[in-house]
């Protein structure tokens, strides 16, 4: 397999999707050092608890982990830094306005390689309450219970 053939790995925050309901989403660049990009070339990377705020006019994720690149020596980077997303700024006041209505955030969804440039799928999400959960917990337990009584023959769209 040469390098061209190899994958990148997809970062995904699991648990944004089950704690918020996602109304709308944006893909932003993502402004790193290169120690950052060889260890997230590596898959070495971690959204949990992870949030994305807007400080004079740009757009900031912060306490993304990226563990720090093994062969990096004295040029290595924060794990934990605040990093600069790239929007235009038509997006940038979209997202201002719905960050200003109670209740809504910015949440980072996925993270991955697009050309060569790091990119981070962030979503305009509120907040579940506790029984939204868990009714969301019941319709894939159901799904997956259907899903093994016909033992995986066809797909069963709900």
């Amino acid at each position: 397999m040469s390098d061209k053939q190899k994958t990148t790995p997809t970062i995904k925050n699991r648990k944004a999707r089950h704690d918020y309901q996602v109304e709308e989403t944006y893909e932003a660049g993502l402004v790193l050092k290169g120690t950052e990009v060889k260890s997230l070339r590596q898959g070495k990377a971690s959204f949990a608890d992870t949030f994305a705020f807007i400080q004079d006019g740009e757009v900031f994720l912060r306490d993304m982990y990226i563990k720090p690149y093994e062969h990096g020596s004295y040029y290595n980077h924060d794990e934990t830094r605040p990093r600069k997303l790239l929007l235009n700024k038509r997006e940038i006041r979209e997202l201002e306005k719905a960050t200003e209505q109670k209740g809504y955030t910015i949440v980072p969804l996925k993270l991955y390689f697009k050309k060569g440039n790091a990119k981070v799928l962030i979503g305009v999400a509120k907040g579940k309450k506790q029984f939204d959960k868990r009714d969301s917990i019941k319709e894939k337990d159901v799904k997956r219970q259907i899903e093994r009584n016909v033992k995986g023959n066809y797909k069963i769209n709900m």
